[in-house]
């Protein structure tokens, strides 16, 4: 490949995140500009736009007052033709030792009044929270957009929740991934490009531009979908790469994975890692094979590339496997990153009969 070559131009939209650290009053305010430009970007009116302020202003002080310095990731969801924006704030402070007595307004952990949490939750269409006693805090909120029936988008048949950032040198990540779903099908892709910085980035979402290309009949099953990349990224420096191609009604998971992308489901407390073989996609496929799993209802898939330490452990966190997957995502990446790579973790899980969000 002739590194010299000119990149073609990468998606703005294409499952990005910003991140923002905050530790100080500039750096909240960044991040509300950052939140405010994107929504006027998307379409939101001169109140959703505030709404969306608000949230991301008292989300960004309360890290700064209880932990004194966090992050705050914006990203663009959209659902059902709406577009909305969903912030995850992440902290490794104090954390809360009772999360529903500060909920209430009037109770704070730093003597000030409590209103801060009070506000994001009213102010959200979507909310989420984890916390524990000396391990930090996750909020997880989305504000949508105004719509063409003027509604809240209904709840998906899927959650999906992911944390995909670049290394903190480079302004694009070689990671990627998308999902496309119809019904009761779904397919998720992961890709982590060759090194980092654009030309991994253009591997990764070649490969993402292949899944999308493939709606509304769903891509090829995994292993056939490999195949396919592999052709596709013959120009790149290539992937790692995984797909997992989900069939609920058939109650079956269906996974095929080359390089590094690690993978496991959870079901009943129990974990199934999914194998993938070496090689690399678009460069050295040496083998495909395609592994078929059972899926229930309330089954978690995770799926994340070499960014993240492999040594994490869900039981080490109670409840989390219960929230919503944007806040499993944003756990994983606040205490097992790496931290000299590009990360990118994806956490799926069935609709369940509380709020969901699908992302895009």
């Amino acid at each position: 490949m002739n590194l010299a070559t000119p990149l073609p131009a990468l998606s703005p939209d294409a499952f990005r995140q910003q991140r923002f650290a905050i530790g100080e009053p500039s750096e909240i305010a960044a991040a509300r500009r950052a939140g405010t430009t994107l929504a006027r970007r998307i379409g939101f009116d001169d109140v959703r736009a505030g709404q969306l302020a608000i949230v991301i202003s008292e989300a960004a002080t309360n890290i700064v007052k209880h932990a004194g310095h966090g992050e705050i990731l914006l990203r663009k969801v959209t659902r059902g033709g709406a577009s909305g924006i969903e912030v995850l704030a992440i902290d490794k402070g104090p954390g809360m030792r009772n999360v529903a007595q500060y909920m209430e307004d009037g109770q704070s952990t730093a003597g000030t009044y409590g209103v801060g949490l009070g506000a994001i939750r009213r102010l959200s269409q979507e909310f989420d929270l984890y916390s524990l006693p000396g391990l930090g805090t996750v909020l997880m909120m989305v504000v949508w957009g105004p719509s063409a029936n003027a509604a809240i988008p209904t709840a998906p048949d899927w959650q999906i929740g992911a944390v995909c950032l670049p290394l903190a040198s480079e302004e694009v990540s070689g990671d990627a991934w998308n999902v496309v779903c119809e019904g009761h099908e779904l397919s998720l892709m992961m890709a982590d490009g060759l090194g980092h910085g654009p030309h991994a980035a253009q591997a990764s979402e070649t490969a993402s531009a292949l899944l999308e290309n493939s709606a509304p009949g769903l891509a090829p099953m995994p292993g056939a979908f490999l195949k396919l990349a592999h052709a596709a990224l013959g120009g790149t420096r290539g992937a790692a790469m995984a797909v997992a191609h989900v069939d609920s009604e058939r109650r079956e998971l269906r996974y095929a994975g080359v390089g590094n992308i690690a993978a496991c489901t959870f079901d009943a407390g129990q974990c199934r890692h999914l194998l993938s073989h070496n090689g690399i996609v678009g460069s050295n496929l040496r083998k495909v094979q395609e592994f078929q799993h059972p899926w229930q209802t309330g089954t978690l898939l995770v799926m994340h590339s070499d960014g993240l330490h492999t040594r994490w452990d869900l039981d080490q966190y109670p409840g989390l496997s219960h929230c919503h997957p944007a806040l499993i995502a944003a756990v994983l990446y606040r205490d097992f990153t790496r931290g000299r790579d590009d990360v990118g973790v994806v956490v799926l899980r069935e609709h369940l009969a509380h709020d969901a969000l699908e992302a895009a």
